[in-house]
């Protein structure tokens, strides 16, 4: 087996992508609003590598500095070359901030007061808030003896205030600490008559900062500086020695928000004595510590293009188009014995999907239901569905994910709520997270006069989330095709029951059958080229990083397979390089929409295989998770996912970037005409 991509690649290769999500935000062709969200995205991608990338490698490193990689790379070495990416990275991205972005919100009337220059009104209003909604639930911590230095909660708001005096009790002041609250507002909107801005705002950091001297009453505060700890977020859990996983998740999660530290914010102007203590309680390096020139907490900025009522800021509202044998509250399982529908998130609506279940949980025909849960939302009508067939008699099934990486405990609360009203809820297989995206429902049907039972199934790319589903490309297939139902049928007994391997006819499954099904297809293009046949390979997906697979597809293009690969995210293939990959090409589209679907296309001699899946190209998708690829088989439906979901994206010369032999990626916008893949497709199928 070829070894495994460096760890250095993989880490450099999710700033990369965090690299070009940023350029977003400097494209002046961008909405203005939307600009600022794209650097709020940066902000929160890099909080999550953070908490689980670099936590990982710091663990990993250890007190032993000499710690090597797999590939034998020093991890000091890894560290610092990421470190020093992520420094300039953070520097561009609050650059951007300062410089271009604050400065043309500024001209269209939405402006950020800073403190210092506050006229009397302005100040008077400002106090009485503090007074009203913020000194009521704020608590000072003063450091002394008694009182050391609190260990203050993963990525929450924080000041360092340095005092001169004695307090009550005749205590020398020098520092104190005071936490935010998560649950008051980090944008506060002043009243237009007193900001002169149509859309003013107060930063909570500006408000506490100005009136921080309330909270230390008789004390000279001489300084007060924000900062922000981010800490490791991995869930330890022990799968060889629990007995009951949603107990162990349970124990586990009070302690997330308070994992070692592995990065400090600090205002850029903070002392370096602060500093240095700041690193000191952390068990923090410089080298962990990023100056901030503006707001600590960047990604709450997020909620700004909420509050601002200026459509022109903003990309275009849609509404997602509904499929025309969908209609007029169709049947869909009358739909569905018709053929099999396709449906194109975000550009057409997820309400079928949740129709379907609604449909299933009134229907007295349908005896069962059967669904996998990843990542739902802590509102769900989906949710909501499920519990009301539950609570209608039929035998409802869900398997949740309770190891989803931070929707754990809303899964754990959805797992309680499915269980009170009589659903079997199950978790899957131990060390192999369930990411399959499967509903299955069973119905009593009338077949030439007799009653028999009928199953109809729903799969996808993308998770059951309504929300999201209007944010992330995905492709989803309801189906009534049986041979794809019985293995849909078999997959659930093997994620709730125990037993042996069960064939499956049209579903790829990992970790069993789609590694080798993919290395085979890819073999296939291969020997169809060395036999002077047309061969062609296409994959979409968010990350390529498995090295079988990347090994199969040089041997494919050094035997003359052209190979198009449309990859989001980290990709450890290199495209273009003689003698090895020259017949390969990769790209990142990075447009209004999280690219997310994953289409592999095979030219399978003239019959043009493809397949949809929630799997990327990765060991643990192959390897240590349950996940399916399934075939779209309907001419007509597999002609519509090569246009849209590959051939669209593949011309796309506006949000691509194309990616070199050395690594590095290139923004293509290139031709006379532009061509925007997602756009295009808005105007398709939701036209103004």
């Amino acid at each position: 087996m070829p070894p495994s991509p460096p760890l250095l690649n993989r880490e450099l290769g999710i700033l990369g992508f965090n690299e070009r999500v940023l350029a977003q935000a400097a494209d002046p062709a961008m909405p203005l609003l939307e600009r600022l969200r794209f650097i709020c995205i940066t902000s929160n991608n890099l909080d999550e590598f953070f908490e689980v990338r670099i936590a990982g490698l710091l663990e990993q490193m250890g007190d032993n500095l000499g710690a090597l990689a797999p590939d034998g790379m020093s991890l000091q070495h890894v560290y610092d070359q990421v470190a020093q990416r992520t420094h300039r990275l953070v520097q561009r991205q609050y650059a951007l901030l300062n410089d271009t972005i604050l400065p043309a919100l500024e001209r269209e009337g939405i402006h950020f007061h800073g403190t210092p220059v506050w006229d009397a009104a302005q100040t008077e209003w400002a106090h009485q808030y503090f007074t009203d909604e913020l000194l009521p639930v704020l608590t000072p911590i003063g450091l002394d003896p008694a009182h050391p230095f609190p260990r203050v909660l993963n990525k929450s708001l924080n000041f360092v205030v340095e005092l001169e005096g004695k307090d009550a009790f005749g205590r020398q002041a020098l520092l104190g600490i005071v936490q935010a609250p998560r649950a008051l507002p980090r944008l506060v909107r002043m009243p237009p008559a007193l900001s002169g801005y149509s859309y003013g705002f107060v930063l909570l950091s500006s408000l506490l900062q100005r009136f921080i001297n309330a909270l230390f009453p008789d004390l000279v505060v001489r300084h007060c500086y924000p900062f922000r700890i981010t800490r490791n977020s991995e869930l330890f859990v022990d799968e060889d020695e629990i007995t009951n996983l949603r107990v162990a998740l349970q124990g586990e999660l009070p302690a997330r928000h308070l994992g070692n530290a592995v990065r400090l914010e600090v205002a850029a102007d903070t002392p370096a004595h602060l500093v240095r203590r700041l690193l000191h309680e952390s068990a923090l390096s410089e080298s962990d510590c990023y100056y901030i020139t503006g707001p600590v907490n960047l990604a709450r900025l997020m909620s700004l293009p909420e509050m601002v009522e200026r459509p022109d800021l903003k990309f275009i509202p849609h509404t997602p188009a509904i499929s025309p044998r969908l209609k007029n509250g169709a049947n869909l399982f009358d739909a569905l014995d018709q053929g099999d529908v396709l449906l194109h998130h975000p550009y057409e609506s997820f309400q079928p999907v949740l129709e379907l279940l609604l449909q299933a949980a009134r229907d007295p025909s349908v005896v069962a239901i059967k669904q996998t849960i990843y990542r739902t939302g802590s509102e769900s009508p989906l949710m909501d569905a499920l519990m009301l067939a539950a609570r209608n008699g039929k035998e409802v099934t869900v398997v949740v994910e309770l190891l989803a990486r931070f929707d754990e405990e809303t899964n754990i609360n959805w797992a309680d709520q499915l269980e009170a009203v009589g659903a079997h809820v199950v978790y899957g297989v131990v060390g192999h997270k369930c990411h399959a995206k499967m509903m299955l429902i069973v119905r009593r049907v009338s077949v030439a006069g007799k009653t028999t039972m009928k199953r109809y199934i729903h799969l996808g790319t993308g998770n059951y989330h309504p929300r999201t589903a209007r944010l992330y490309t995905d492709f989803g297939l309801m189906s009534a095709n049986q041979a794809l139902c019985e293995d849909v049928h078999n997959v659930f007994q093997q994620l709730t029951g125990i037993g042996g391997k069960l064939a499956l006819r049209e579903l790829w499954q990992a970790p069993f059958t789609l590694q080798p099904k993919l290395l085979e297809a890819i073999r296939t293009e291969a020997d169809h080229a060395r036999s002077g046949r047309k061969a062609r390979v296409i994959a979409k997906m968010n990350a390529l990083l498995e090295p079988t697979v990347i090994a199969e597809l040089y041997a494919a293009s050094q035997a003359g397979v052209k190979i198009d690969l449309i990859v989001r995210g980290v990709c450890a293939l290199q495209p273009g390089v003689p003698g090895l990959s020259e017949n390969i090409t990769v790209r990142s589209i990075i447009g209004r929409f999280l690219e997310h679907h994953r289409i592999f296309y095979f030219h399978a001699g003239g019959e043009e295989q493809v397949y949809l899946s929630s799997a990327d190209w990765m060991d643990r998708n192959l390897f240590r998770r349950v996940e399916v690829a399934f075939p779209v088989c309907e001419r007509q439906l597999k002609r519509r996912v090569i246009a849209e979901g590959l051939s669209a994206l593949l011309s796309d010369n506006q949000t691509a970037w194309l990616m070199q032999s050395n690594g590095e990626y290139v923004r293509r916008r290139t031709g006379k005409i532009a061509r925007n893949a997602q756009l295009n497709l808005l105007a398709k199928f939701c036209p103004p």
